[in-house]
């Protein structure tokens, strides 16, 4: 970065804070120094994202950028809709990251790994949001698992210079049953599925017998 817009950035920034804490000072606005902080991580954000503008080989910046976008936006959420910040805070902070993630994988498709943290952040996401609503944790983990599985699923179906792996079928087929059975356990369902499960266990044996 050349060092004239090093200077601009710097007097914006100053500009910036100076009138957060007149308006503070005014009684106009709370929480100044709390905005300023979260001004700081934006444009912390915004420089990686800067790096990577610039140079899109420099796939990486999108990461700590993502971060540092994340943290505005739960610090601003925090200080403008406390309530909101307090119920909807982490999910937000968790899509954000699985966005990053997500995002450098659309500019460096070779990146594949990137598929992996993004599902895992996106279901933790998911997760939160469901125990906000209430949802029984039990419940919520069996949603974790299925979307660890669809992670690893997804995984399958993209196009490597190998070709499509197969090894994430593994890993996504273990998952998914394994959340579909903490769902079924956690569930009025269970009622119904095990006694329709021991009914066409039983008529299969049969068939067997017969044929």
């Amino acid at each position: 970065m050349k060092r004239p817009e090093v200077r601009t950035i710097g007097g914006i920034i100053l500009i910036v804070a100076g009138l957060l804490f007149l308006l503070e000072n005014l009684g106009v606005l709370r929480g100044a120094f709390a905005l300023l902080w979260a001004l700081l991580f934006g444009m912390g954000g915004g420089l990686f994202l800067y790096v990577f503008l610039t140079d899109r080989t420099q796939w990486w910046a999108i990461i700590p950028g993502g971060v540092l976008f994340a943290i505005m936006l739960v610090i601003t959420l925090d200080r403008l809709a406390p309530n909101l910040s307090a119920t909807w805070g982490g999910t937000l902070f968790m899509a954000c990251l699985a966005l990053a993630f997500g995002a450098v994988y659309l500019v460096a498709r070779e990146h594949w790994w990137a598929l992996i943290p993004c599902g895992v952040m996106f279901t933790i996401a998911l997760v939160v949001a469901l125990s906000t609503l209430g949802v029984e944790r039990l419940q919520a983990g069996g949603v974790f698992f299925i979307g660890l599985g669809l992670t690893f699923a997804l995984l399958a179906l993209v196009p490597t210079r190998e070709g499509r792996m197969k090894w994430p079928l593994i890993p996504a087929g273990t998952l998914a049953v394994l959340g579909l059975g903490v769902l079924v356990t956690t569930t009025a369902i269970m009622a119904y599925v095990l006694p329709i499960a021991l009914i066409l266990t039983g008529l299969y044996l049969i068939f067997r017998v017969l044929r």
